[in-house]
């Protein structure tokens, strides 16, 4: 796509196009202030004051655009109206809705085919300090979008160790990856999930190390299956269709990252992102077996598709070990929460009051909405095993969400506060801004709230 950076400039009264946003129920008294050709024009156009609609009309000897949009606070505002609009310069007329939306209604994934986008549209704006926070959200989101519509052909454990190698560099932080057979002893459950895939894609763990070691710690997990099959308990063709966005996870955590080193926020930052393939060969994991974990707990494995927690588990304590003041984890975790909530809203699991209201609020402000959900104690006698401390997967399938919350919460004591995100990070249909394909969710809330936290 075109440079973000390109999209957004300080308005110094450059030649421009006006944009002139109004309430679809202002439709009627903007038409009526009009002259006869205006009118016409916008007939003919078939402008009725639709919120999303916009017409092109004369403005002395060039043209200016009216566009009906119905929230001028959304982040989306301007989406539509990027994505539609001849190439070239623009300014709102009066106050200027967020730029976010202006900047990704220009995001294409070019990566496997030549982008059949319009040249760039540039909006100016008097906001010129907000510039840079429009365009780093905007790129974070880009990065998101990236890495999950990548093939899994080209986006595998390695090039998830890639990603973070290139916000190490950029930002001087330390990377430590530990890889292969060496993660038996100290990581087995991140082993034994990607133990059968090639020699090219063995599982590793990644770690990024950044900022003032008297800093408050702050770890941010993110689940990396770059592809999953389901393991011996092979998904069919429908369900692994997408599965090369199980990394989502992963793109979220690397993006988080990626805001906060780059915002400088005052905290000592590690990132964690347990990257395997799940494949299948005579040396997978299987069902019925017991794994042994970093923590020191037992694990039956019931489901060798529930491979996600898995890793998880062992990311998490590792995470634990450095006494963070907090920790987040994102993860494609569940089919169920998909069920309860779709694709759009992802549910937040939170063990600390505090933490949860926070990212409440910072979803709210936003407009990047979270849901939260329980990590309901009745629920944890599901994760019973007859051979070991735990299962990974419940029989029977109810609340299957939250039973992976719980399962989670085992690696996470109760005095560190810890939020869990299971998101889909991925759009099944189209919107103004958001193209069908990867996404980001939750992820401007969750870096809204640690600046909050942290300023």
């Amino acid at each position: 796509m075109t440079a973000m950076a390109a999209l957004l400039e300080a308005d110094r009264g450059q030649p421009a196009h006006t944009i002139t946003l109004i309430a679809p129920d202002a439709f009627d008294g903007w038409l009526a202030q009009q002259s006869g050709p205006v009118r016409a024009i916008a007939a003919g156009q078939r402008f009725a004051g639709k919120a999303g609609s916009h017409a092109i009309l004369p403005d002395g000897d060039g043209w200016q655009v009216v566009a009906a949009v119905d929230d001028t606070a959304s982040p989306w505002a301007l989406a539509k109206l990027a994505e539609m609009l001849p190439e070239g310069p623009y300014r709102i007329a009066g106050d200027c809705p967020p730029a976010l939306g202006w900047v990704l209604g220009q995001y294409r994934f070019d990566r496997y085919r030549k982008s059949e986008g319009a040249g760039p549209r540039i909006l100016l704006t008097r906001d010129a300090a907000g510039i840079a926070s429009a365009l780093a959200l905007a790129a974070a989101t880009a990065t998101v979008r990236d890495l999950v519509n990548t093939g899994a052909g080209d986006m595998g454990p390695g090039d998830l160790e890639a990603a973070a190698q290139t916000l190490a560099t950029r930002h001087h932080a330390a990377l430590t990856v530990t890889r292969g057979d060496a993660l038996a002893s100290g990581y087995p459950m991140i082993h034994a999930v990607g133990q059968a895939a090639a020699k090219d894609r063995h599982p590793r763990l990644i770690e990024l190390d950044w900022g003032d070691a008297g800093h408050p710690r702050v770890a941010i997990v993110g689940k990396g299956v770059t592809f999953d099959t389901g393991g011996l308990d092979i998904k069919p063709s429908a369900g692994m269709r997408l599965m090369k966005k199980d990394m989502g996870g992963a793109a979220h955590a690397l993006a988080l990252a990626e805001l906060v080193m780059a915002a400088k926020l005052p905290v000592r930052l590690h990132l964690l992102i347990p990257a395997v393939e799940n494949a299948i060969a005579g040396n997978a994991f299987r069902p019925g077996d017991v794994l042994k974990t970093r923590k020191g707990l037992s694990v039956e494995n019931t489901n060798t598709d529930a491979e996600g927690r898995l890793i998880l588990g062992d990311a998490l304590t590792k995470a634990v070990e450095g006494k963070p003041e907090l920790i987040l984890d994102f993860a494609t975790l569940t089919g169920a929460a998909r069920v309860a909530l779709g694709p759009d809203l992802p549910p937040l699991f939170a063990n600390d009051e505090a933490l949860a209201a926070d990212l409440l609020v910072a979803a709210h402000d936003e407009q990047d909405p979270l849901w939260r959900m329980p990590l309901w104690d009745g629920y944890d006698e599901m994760l019973k095993s007859d051979t070991a401390d735990l299962v990974n997967a419940p029989d029977g399938g109810f609340a299957g969400a939250i039973t992976a919350a719980l399962f989670l919460r085992r690696f996470v004591p109760a005095d560190i506060p810890w939020a869990h995100l299971d998101v889909f990070a991925w759009r099944p249909a189209a919107k103004p801004g958001r193209p069908k394909g990867g996404d980001a969710f939750g992820l401007r809330a969750a870096f809204a709230m640690l600046r909050t936290r942290y300023p």
